[in-house]
C-alpha cells in the first residue's frame, strides 16, 4: 500500500520502532497493521494502486498477567507529533475499517481491552511521556492550523484527535456533524 516517503521514514518508522521495543519489553505482543480504505482515493500507476490518506496499526498484550490493548492511527503525511498524539481504542480502529481484530478473546475481556487506551500502560520512549505530566487536550492539537475534533466518543467525552477539516471534525466523527 503506497505510503507518503515522509510518513514511511518519519512518524511510521517511529511506530514501527516503538512497537519493537514493546514487543521486546512485553515479550510477546500481537500485532496488526494496514491502510484505512475508502471510497473516491487517488490511484497510482497503471493498476490504479489507491493510496490511503490514513493507516493504522494495533497492539495486543495479552500474555501479561495486565492485558491492554492500543491503536494508533495516522494520516499519509509528513508529521513530527508524538506517538501519543495518534494513540486510540482499538474499537476507533475497528469502527473505522469494519474490522474485528481480536474476536477470538472473551467478550468482556475484549470488550475492556478495545474499549479504552490508557497510554499509562504503555512505555513510551520518545515525546513527552503522560505518565510524567498530566496532558491537557490543548496539548494534543497539532500544528498546521488544525483544531480539537468537535465529535464526542462513545462515552461523551470530547474527542482528542486532530482536524484540519473546516467543519471542525476528526475523521472518525465526520457523521455527528
Amino acid at each position: 500500500s503506497p505510503q507518503n516517503p515522509s510518513f514511511n521514514r518519519g512518524i511510521w518508522k517511529k511506530l514501527e520502532e516503538q512497537v519493537r521495543d514493546w514487543a521486546k519489553e512485553y515479550h510477546d505482543v500481537l500485532i496488526v497493521t494496514g491502510p484505512i480504505l475508502e471510497e473516491n482515493l487517488s490511484t497510482i500507476g497503471p493498476n490504479k494502486v489507491s493510496v490511503p490518506k490514513f493507516y493504522y496499526k494495533v497492539i495486543l498484550d495479552d500474555f501479561s498477567s495486565t492485558p491492554k490493548g492500543i491503536g494508533f492511527i495516522i494520516p499519509n503525511e509528513k508529521s513530527n507529533n508524538s506517538l501519543e498524539i495518534y494513540a486510540v481504542s482499538i474499537d476507533e480502529v475497528e469502527k473505522v475499517t469494519g474490522l474485528d481484530f481480536f474476536y477470538k478473546i472473551p467478550d468482556e475481556q475484549e470488550d475492556n481491552i478495545e474499549g479504552k487506551v490508557n497510554l499509562n500502560e504503555w512505555n513510551f520512549k520518545s515525546g513527552y511521556s503522560y505518565n510524567s505530566k498530566k496532558v491537557t487536550p490543548s496539548d494534543k492539537i497539532m500544528e498546521n492550523n488544525t483544531s480539537q475534533c468537535k465529535g464526542l466518543t462513545k462515552k461523551g467525552d470530547r474527542c482528542l484527535n486532530k482536524t484540519k477539516d473546516p467543519s471542525g471534525y476528526c475523521f472518525l466523527h465526520k457523521k455527528q456533524h
